[in-house]
């Protein structure tokens, strides 16, 4: 308790020197004064200028002053800018065409239909090839290679819908 009561004393000491040992405002200038609040008898004269008081000539011009709507900053000092008239010939400008983005072409599928699967007890199946050379048997909505879904299918031809893309094309009937 002793050593935080000597810590005490001191800081107390240390914050409240100027009140203990008063040398004098006059002889101690503040660490935000100026150089030239700092000097002998400008002292006076710059403390006088820093007191808040009423300029009454700003005061007459700005009651003369005529607030009107329009482009004028009321936060500025200054005259309204000078409006300027612009004679400007006005030509017809051409109607802007619209945008018609170009359709990209859809790859075609990568599978070939070679022919139909029919068993009494079961429904119907379709035989697909791809390029690399695998074959798959599919049903109705079914999904063969991971991508494509078999969608509808006819006599001649299987309508395969890419689930990546969304986009359906017929396949037709391939002979081997």
């Amino acid at each position: 308790m002793a050593v935080l009561f000597a810590v005490a004393v001191v800081v107390g000491v240390y914050n409240f020197r100027d009140v203990l040992w008063a040398k004098g405002a006059e002889e101690t200038p503040s660490p935000s004064a100026s150089p030239a609040q700092q000097s002998g008898p400008a002292t006076v004269t710059a403390a006088q200028d820093n007191e808040p008081r009423i300029n009454f000539d700003i005061l007459e011009r700005s009651r003369e002053v005529i607030y009107e709507a329009g482009n004028r900053n009321l936060f500025a000092y200054a005259p309204p800018p000078p409006s300027i008239d612009y004679d400007v010939k006005k030509t017809a400008t051409p109607a802007p065409t619209p945008y018609i983005p170009t359709p990209t072409p859809v790859p075609p599928i990568p599978l070939k239909f070679y022919g139909f699967a029919n068993k009494q007890s079961e429904p119907k199946r379709v035989f697909l090839g791809a390029a690399d050379g695998r074959n798959f048997v599919a049903g109705l909505n079914e999904i063969v290679d991971r991508r494509y879904k078999v969608v509808q299918m006819q006599a001649n031809q299987v309508v395969i819908e890419d689930m990546l893309t969304g986009d359906r094309q017929p396949v037709l009937l391939t002979p081997r």
